[in-house]
């Protein structure tokens, strides 16, 4: 790699460092893209790992109080210093990251990009240890990599990266534990909080193979997620496998995995009277089918959100297919994602935020995502007044859920500064759908089990079947919820 580097960075220049003879065009669209998807920087102390020449190191400087630039050749680390070395506020070192040390909790944001690519699995996993401990505890890890292939045109003999998928950065990056004994003796992790290709890529080279991840350091408590080291881990392994997805896509319809598919999503997005230019902020966002009906339809741009790594990936396969550029995906927490103040003029959402338990917080999040005269609209499960029944409860135990009753569902977005807002419960429709879903099944039973198989089939149609019987109990309910910003 030595030689491959000395080889590739003997004038300094940006086209050498991105392996790409219209590296200054695509630099000058990506830089703002990236930029825009880090945390304020305002006062904080920053790592650059391979900062290369310092594309990015001479915008980080201006706004943070203070940068450790790194890389592995010395001359990018000259040309580096040489441009940037004059704000007062950077140091540069030339070390091979592997070989890297810092004091604990020296850093606030680690930033790297196209780095970690050039590392085996056993590498990557001891540097996610390190920059655990280097990060301040609720720090960040900002990282962009090429997955599946290379993303520069240079043709050269030897090609050091290893081109991961997402799933196998998610993977390793989460799985590390930090045992921080020498200060708080407490456990920390990363957590997601976003994931998301980088649009410059799609758009100029037709490559959504371009990904970028900001992450969070929390602490680590493996009790809370039943035993998987994140939230979104325990998503993709037990309800939202791939597998499970698509066996739920095959009775909601193409594109749906929520109660009604397409037609409870027409329904209630006319309520929503879009038009044309306007920002649509869809939080768990499934496989895609509402965003494409929204963009097609009304002419909205859309940004579909949903922490199940496996519903993005999904998502992603079929937004090439539809060919919708006004439509994107990301792997995203909404409960530690960051957006200014007025981005959208809707949030929408359906049958996600029974995961979330702070609702309060998060719809007060929404409200500032919100401009002046946003509308929120949400479908998501509720429940009836407790106690409940016991079968009920082993039910949201075991899913994870976090219900309230529709009433104090409308309560929270009241709180969160909505106004006026519409709670209603719409169980009996949920019956009637849940009904019509089953009648579909079981007229689609043998081509559902030639597809999948016999314990598919009888796990989809028992799970309706409690279903109804919860909600003839009264346990259950469903609930649309509609507010606007004042």
């Amino acid at each position: 790699m030595t030689e491959f580097w000395q080889e590739h960075s003997r004038e300094a220049t940006v086209e050498e460092m991105m392996l790409d003879s219209s590296a200054q065009l695509l630099s000058k669209n990506e830089l703002p893209e990236i930029l825009s998807l880090l945390p304020n920087l305002g006062g904080l102390t920053m790592l650059e790992l391979g900062a290369g020449i310092g594309r990015y190191t001479g915008h980080l400087v201006k706004k943070a109080r203070h940068v450790t630039a790194v890389d592995f050749m010395q001359t990018f680390v000259d040309k580096n210093r040489q441009d940037n070395g004059h704000h007062g506020n950077a140091e540069f070192i030339q070390s091979d990251v592997t070989r890297l040390a810092f004091p604990l909790h020296s850093f606030d944001l680690i930033f790297s990009n196209w780095l970690l690519m050039y590392l085996t699995d056993e590498e990557l996993l001891s540097l996610t240890e390190r920059m655990l401990s280097w990060l301040r505890p609720g720090g960040y890890l900002f990282f962009r990599e090429s997955c599946f292939h290379k993303s520069g045109d240079s043709k050269v003999s030897f090609n050091p990266t290893r081109y991961r998928s997402p799933a196998n950065y998610n993977h390793l990056v989460t799985s590390v534990v930090w045992e921080e004994l020498e200060s708080s003796g407490r456990s920390y992790g990363f957590d997601i909080v976003m994931t998301k290709s980088v649009q410059t890529y799609i758009k100029m080279k037709n490559n959504q193979n371009q990904l970028c991840w900001l992450l969070q350091k929390v602490p680590r408590d493996r009790s809370a997620n039943q035993g998987f080291s994140t939230f979104q881990q325990f998503l993709d392994s037990q309800q939202y496998s791939r597998r499970g997805i698509l066996r739920y896509e095959k009775i909601f319809g193409q594109g749906y995995v929520s109660t009604g598919g397409p037609s409870t999503t027409k329904e209630f997005v006319d309520l929503l009277n879009l038009s044309p230019g306007q920002r649509v902020l869809d939080v768990g966002c499934g496989i895609g089918g509402g965003d494409f009906y929204m963009a097609r339809k009304f002419g909205v741009e859309v940004l579909g959100m949903d922490l199940s790594s496996n519903m993005v990936e999904i998502a992603m396969e079929r937004a090439v297919k539809e060919n919708l550029p006004m439509v994107q995906f990301e792997v995203g927490d909404a409960t530690k994602r960051i957006f200014p103040e007025g981005s959208f003029d809707v949030v929408y959402s359906r049958d996600t935020i029974l995961h979330i338990a702070d609702k309060l917080q998060l719809f007060r999040r929404f409200h500032s995502w919100l401009k002046l005269g946003g509308k929120v609209l949400i479908s998501d499960y509720c429940c009836g007044e407790q106690p409940w029944s016991t079968h009920f409860q082993e039910y949201v135990n075991q899913r994870g859920y976090i219900l309230y009753t529709p009433q104090r569902y409308g309560q929270f977005l009241e709180e969160a500064g909505f106004g006026p807002v519409r709670a209603e419960d719409r169980t009996a429709q949920f019956i009637d759908v849940i009904k019509t879903e089953l009648n579909r099944a079981e007229g689609m039973r043998q081509e559902f089990i030639e597809e999948f198989s016999q314990e598919d089939y009888d796990a989809i149609v028992n799970g309706w079947r409690q279903k109804l019987e919860r909600c003839e109990f009264g346990d259950q309910r469903w609930g649309l919820f509609y507010a606007e910003r004042p």
